[in-house]
Order: structure tokens, then C-alpha cells, then sequence
């Protein structure tokens, strides 16, 4: 595809005069452009639905997310990995984020790349992907080889594929099976798209892997229960969410912490049940770590 065919890569009629505008002009434009972002991804809500579904099919299987980009994509498939293991207390191999050009390309650009039709699989091969993953391949432009062919690969083993682009008609779309594809439009500087098409990729990022957790059974009410409490503050933290959860004190927040062994989610079932650790334990166990399903 031409690139100057892609909106990623066309000039924004708005912008013309960047180099002349003052920097609160700059601000006010930036800050217009960003409004379109959510607006355009409402549109495309039954498609990452979609997707969503699938991911929490692959959960239950005891399947991954996996997350494949390049450059600004690939960075922030790795930020949304990252972060999903002290966020819902997930182990570092459920969610991953894989970059062209290894993990020294999260700072540094590791020219060619993402040029490659191959390196994908073998990135894929070495975590040893199969057909209870699923795979989201990430691209602003739609067309970048490194995620065209990890999905393609994706497809031959029978993992299920999701394609993020933001423009239309996208080759990574051509190839998932669940495609996502918001047209953000015209970066005010021509063809960066960390601006609006990076922002649009964070968006459903989130919308993406908060969504498949919550429905597996990583939230109560609107609090994070299964946050790992590792050090002083996330102790506290913990504790705060016990009390908001179940309305107890501060005593008996810390002190039901301490007998479930900094486990929120038995600690809330206890206070709230009055059930023991090891029935707390039970029950949580019988209701797949559903805290709701469980009191």
C-alpha cells in the first residue's frame, strides 16, 4: 500500500502552519485533535467487544495475551503487559508484550526490524505460543511486517489474532481474525504517530485487557482486589479496599489481611460471609475467584 494513501501519513489541513503558531496555538490544536480520539473508538466498541470475548475465552483455557508491535505499537503492548501484573496480580506470563527487535528496543530503535516477515514467529516460537493464546498485533498503519507476520503464524497454529490500526482496511486487519480498526486521522505532525494514532492504541489497550479481567473475576464492585500487596504502600493500599469493600474498620481490615496472608479477595469473603480462611479459600476456589459470586 502507498503510504500516502494511509490518513496516519497524511498532512492535517489544521497544521499547515505549525512552525508558526505560538505554543499555546500548538496546545489548543494538540488538544482538539486528541478530543476525536474517543469519539472514533466509540464506532468500533463491537469490535473490540469482539476481541475482548476472545481474550477471556483464552483466560479460561489457561491461555495468554500476547501483545506484538513495533516501535511506538510494540511499546505500548509492552506497557499494558507490564502493568497487568500489579494491577490484578497477574503472573508475568499471562499478559506479554513482544517488540521488533527484542527488549533494547523499548529505548533504543533497532533498525530493519520490523521489516521482517519472520522474526515475529520466532519471537513467538521461543515462548512456545499455541492455540489457547491469543495474539494482538498492533500497527498505526496497518501494514508493518513484523506484526503481519506474527499474526500470520498466529493463524497457522490456531491461536486467535486481533489487528489494532488506525486506518482503514488495514493488511494486519486482512489477516486477524478479530480486526480493530479506528481511523484517528492526520497527526498535526505529519506521519508521528506516537500523537493521536499512539494515544487511540492506548485507549483500546486498556479497554482490552481491563475489560477481559474484570470479567474474569479481577475486580469487586469497582475495586482491585487481586492487587498484590509486596511492600509498605500496597499493604495499605490493600487495606483501604478491604475497608471500602466490606465497610469493617481499620483493626479488622490489617488483621483479617494478616490471617488470609495478604490475600484480599479471602479477606473480603471472610469479613463479609464470616467464614473462615480455609472456607473462604473454598468457596472463592468453587466460584472460579469470582468475590461476588462467592459471598
Amino acid at each position: 500500500m502507498d503510504l500516502q494513501k494511509l490518513t496516519t501519513e497524511q498532512r492535517n489541513p489544521k497544521s499547515m502552519n505549525l512552525d508558526l503558531m505560538t505554543s499555546t496555538e500548538i496546545l489548543q490544536l494538540m488538544n482538539q485533535e486528541d478530543h476525536r480520539v474517543p469519539q472514533q473508538i466509540r464506532k468500533s466498541i463491537p469490535q473490540i467487544d469482539a476481541a475482548v470475548k476472545q481474550i477471556i475465552h483464552s483466560f479460561k483455557l489457561g491461555g495468554r495475551l500476547i501483545y506484538l508491535g513495533a516501535g511506538t505499537s510494540g511499546r505500548l503492548g509492552v506497557l499494558d503487559a507490564a502493568e497487568c501484573v500489579p494491577t490484578f496480580g497477574t503472573k508475568p506470563e499471562m499478559v506479554q508484550g513482544m517488540i521488533a527487535g527484542g527488549p533494547s528496543a523499548m529505548t533504543v530503535a533497532v533498525e530493519g526490524a520490523e521489516d521482517s516477515l519472520t522474526l515475529a514467529q520466532e519471537d513467538l516460537e521461543n515462548i512456545n505460543l499455541n492455540s489457547k493464546d491469543t495474539v494482538v498485533g498492533i500497527a498505526a498503519s496497518g501494514r508493518t511486517p513484523y506484526v503481519i507476520g506474527g499474526l500470520k503464524y498466529a493463524n497457522e497454529i490456531l491461536a486467535s489474532t486481533v489487528s489494532i490500526a488506525c486506518n482503514e482496511n488495514s493488511e494486519i486487519g486482512k489477516v486477524a481474525k478479530y480486526p480493530i480498526e479506528v481511523v484517528s486521522g492526520p497527526e498535526i505532525l505529519t506521519g508521528s504517530t506516537r500523537l493521536k494514532a499512539g494515544t487511540t492504541q492506548k485507549l483500546i489497550l486498556n479497554m482490552l485487557s481491563t475489560t477481559a479481567m474484570i470479567k474474569t473475576g479481577k475486580a469487586y464492585e469497582n475495586l482491585m482486589i487481586d492487587v498484590k500487596p509486596t511492600n509498605e504502600k500496597l499493604i495499605e493500599r490493600a487495606k483501604r479496599i478491604i475497608i471500602a469493600a466490606t465497610e469493617c474498620d481499620y483493626d479488622t481490615a490489617s488483621e483479617t489481611l494478616k490471617i488470609a496472608r495478604n490475600d484480599v479477595k479471602v479477606s473480603i469473603i471472610m469479613i463479609l460471609t464470616g467464614l473462615d480462611v480455609e472456607k473462604a479459600k473454598e468457596q472463592l476456589q468453587k466460584n472460579q475467584g469470582f468475590v461476588r459470586k462467592s459471598i
